[in-house]
């Protein structure tokens, strides 16, 4: 049985890959930082009982996502100012209308297209991930990745050479 101290260094090594995947997944550092405690809140609780501590935390962080979404309470916090933000390399604009395009996705959606592109994760991780079907999977990829075309329009081009 594994102890809290392995736990600790799990959540230690993992946070900064979890968080990535969250804030892609909620467009937003606060909700982002809370998914994240979300996710291994419940892992803690379970851990005794976790074969595969990685995998156990990419499909809760993304079930946890898509069940907050779906629920009626979440909305968006509004800020009175906006906060400063360090610009890291490649093109802003562009980052900036992914984050936007990913935003008028549906949750599952937004959810398979950052597991299978930003986590590159294969269609049969995926599935296994959000417990659908590898068809499923790729239909709604398929179905997924036009609405984003529809959204970005020429900058789609783009975003796949990146």
């Amino acid at each position: 049985m594994r102890g809290s101290d392995e736990f600790e260094e799990f959540a230690r090594a993992r946070i900064p890959q979890l968080y990535r995947t969250a804030w892609l997944l909620t467009g937003d550092r606060h909700h982002a930082e809370d998914l994240v405690q979300d996710t291994l809140a419940n892992m803690l609780k379970a851990w005794p009982r976790i074969d595969s501590p990685i995998a156990y935390a990419r499909t809760a962080l993304v079930r946890t996502f898509v069940s907050q979404r779906r629920r009626r309470s979440w909305s968006e916090r509004p800020t009175a100012e906006v906060p400063e933000r360090v610009e890291r390399g490649g093109d802003l604009a562009l980052r900036v209308a992914l984050q936007a395009a990913l935003a008028e996705l549906a949750p599952l959606d937004r959810a398979v297209l950052v597991l299978r592109f930003f986590e590159d994760r294969s269609v049969e991780q995926v599935a296994l991930d959000l417990g659908k079907n590898a068809s499923a999977i790729t239909t709604r990829t398929s179905r997924a990745l036009e609405r984003l075309r529809a959204v970005l329009g020429d900058d789609a081009a783009q975003l796949i050479v990146h």
